[in-house]
């Protein structure tokens, strides 16, 4: 049987969306919606905390800033608006041995502009009918010797820099900044200049249009001649202008010493003019003259020809921007036989009146060796083989030596090594061992071939016998001159003796009876000359012409030296070189203020 309460009563059936069953009390539960995101109440409450934060790290990184860190944001906001300049020091002078300036510094500005500045220009005035960068490039025209045009346009735009123009004179840039043109200012820089030209050009060298040393004595000397540059320091503002109240600092240029050389110039410049027209006059390629002062060692004149100005260096052929009376060697010819007479003499296997009996060819073991011309046999004494030049004669005398102590010999006169002239790019020369003269070798290099030399080592070498038998080193260099006008040597050159004072004065004999003082082309009016010439043929079918001598040849002091190059057919050096050695050594007595000695040439006999 069903129950009645399970089985009589129905179950209430619920009414969606009605309300709820009571509930024990009587309270009646609510159903309460849930909050979404995308709500205006949600977006609200979470961009507060948002903003919040953002404060907060912002407050807190402006207390950091303002007050932990303030010191060094501050120093670099000062870095950012800190500007430095080079302030270039002045390169030392370069001179003669006088004082004369050969190369010199001079100061110039650089003058540049801000731009954006310029606009400022008479801003503030009231009766000016024209202002800003239209005046400002009315006035400056005139002062740049520029178009009204082309100075307009040089001063619009937004560059905080630029310049206007680089190495002006001084009253040019001081005429500029008396406008007081606002952004327009200047940069001291140096220019280099050469007063005398191409005088000394292959001694003095030159610098590039950055001050950088290339060549010469500017760059041998360089550390010397620079200086240190000096620096100021500055802020500046957004616009490029200096603050007053800012940092300013400034480091003065410590200008560079003067380089006093040797050389005079009067003396260089005759050189240079000789040695010209010597090549000129005899279709050579080039030549060398040198003047050299056999007792000190000082170079009095080292001259070139083709040459070239080192103010503007570049408008020469590069073959010749260097200095070939060092760098170009060749075979000195029968200028070289006075090296094997001095080793015989010095060795004791000869007089100046040891007999020869000289023909024109003679073979020596095998080898031709014959005179430049046809001749009958001669009866020569050791003078008369000098005087005539024979090639037959010289190698007689150099049998009575070895070859290594004739190699010796030639070492000791400094041929084959660097003379230490204080120049860059000097050749050695080549002296080959003794053990490698072999066959012909043994016999041409009595009379100055199968080694070569340079113009200045020929000279030197050839001095030896002018001072006595002590060579004495070159140099082109007397010394730097200090901030109080003194001048600080080098240093003593080195000195070598290398024949007896017995023997130099034989070969000063020798040598000035090789020379006729009233009818030789290298004869000097009033004085008693000694000397040499020499030719000697080159690899490319050219010759090599020179004549080496002093005067006077009793009691000399100045060597000179002439070098004629690429000579087309054979030509005595006696007859090219000689002509402008007697000129070159004219000049250079005079100029020396070296005075006659009164004695006459000594006549030696040459034959037997």
């Amino acid at each position: 049987m069903s129950s009645p309460r399970r089985n009589g009563r129905k179950k209430a059936a619920r009414t969606v969306g009605g309300p709820s069953p009571s509930r024990p009390g009587g309270a009646t539960r609510v159903k309460v919606p849930r909050a979404r995101l995308g709500e205006p109440s949600q977006r609200h409450r979470l961009l507060i905390c948002l903003i919040m934060a953002a404060v907060l790290v912002l407050s807190g990184r402006l207390v950091w800033v303002q007050g932990l860190d303030a010191s060094a944001r501050a120093e670099e906001a000062v870095a950012q608006r800190t500007v430095t300049r080079t302030i270039p020091a002045l390169r030392g002078d370069i001179t003669d041995r006088n004082g004369t300036a050969l190369a010199s510094s001079v100061q110039r500005y650089d003058l540049w502009v801000n731009q954006m500045q310029v606009d400022e220009y008479l801003a503030g005035s009231t009766t000016a009918e024209v202002t800003g960068i239209e005046a400002a490039a009315a006035e400056l025209a005139p002062v740049l010797g520029w178009s009204v045009s082309k100075t307009e346009e040089a001063l619009t735009g937004d560059a905080g820099f630029s310049y206007l123009r680089k190495s002006v004179e001084p009253e040019v840039r001081d005429a500029a900044m008396a406008l007081k043109i606002p952004g327009i200012g200047s940069d001291p820089v140096a220019e280099r200049i050469y007063p005398a030209g191409s005088v000394g050009g292959n001694i003095l060298g030159f610098v590039g249009d950055d001050g950088t040393a290339l060549a010469g004595t500017e760059l041998s000397f360089d550390e010397e001649l620079r200086g240190t540059d000096g620096k100021t320091t500055y802020e500046r503002g957004a616009q490029g202008q200096i603050i007053p109240t800012g940092k300013q600092e400034t480091t003065a240029a410590v200008d560079g010493s003067d380089v006093v050389l040797t050389i005079d110039r009067d003396l260089q410049w005759k050189a240079q003019q000789i040695v010209a027209g010597a090549v000129e006059q005899h279709g050579a390629t080039g030549g060398s003259a040198v003047a050299y002062n056999a007792k000190t060692g000082e170079v009095l004149s080292l001259a070139e020809y083709p040459s070239y100005d080192p103010n503007t260096p570049g408008a020469s052929d590069s073959d010749f921007l260097g200095n070939r009376s060092i760098s170009n060697v060749f075979e000195p010819g029968s200028t070289g036989k006075v090296f094997t007479l001095a080793a015989a003499l010095e060795e004791g296997t000869v007089t100046p009146e040891s007999e020869y009996e000289v023909p024109y060819e003679m073979w020596f073991d095998g080898h031709r060796i014959k005179d430049s011309r046809p001749h009958p046999d001669q009866r020569l004494t050791l003078a008369g083989v000098l005087k005539n030049s024979s090639n037959v004669g010289t190698v007689q005398i150099s049998e009575t030596l070895t070859p290594d102590v004739r190699h010796d010999y030639l070492k000791a006169f400094g041929l084959g090594e660097r003379t230490g002239v204080e120049l860059p790019g000097e050749s050695a020369g080549l002296v080959h061992p003794a053990e490698d003269w072999t066959g012909r070798t043994r016999y041409t290099t009595s009379f100055g071939q199968g080694y070569s030399v340079n113009a200045l080592q020929m000279v030197s070498a050839v001095g030896t016998f002018a001072n006595d038998g002590v060579r004495v080193e070159p140099s082109l260099i007397a010394g730097t001159r200090e901030a109080d006008g003194s001048l600080r040597p080098l240093g003593e050159p080195e000195s070598t003796r290398v024949v007896s004072s017995g023997t130099a004065e034989t070969m000063l004999q020798l040598m000035d009876n090789s020379v006729d003082d009233e009818n030789s082309s290298a004869s000097v009016s009033g004085y008693a000359v000694a000397g040499k010439s020499g030719t000697a043929q080159v690899g490319d079918s050219t010759y090599t012409a020179s004549f080496i001598g002093f005067a006077p040849a009793d009691d000399p002091e100045i060597v000179v030296g002439v070098f004629l190059f690429g000579l087309d057919s054979f030509i005595s050096g006696s007859r090219s070189a000689g002509p402008a050695f007697s000129e070159l050594t004219t000049f250079a007595l005079q100029n020396q203020g070296i005075a006659p000695t009164g004695q006459a040439g000594r006549e030696l006999e040459n034959e037997w």
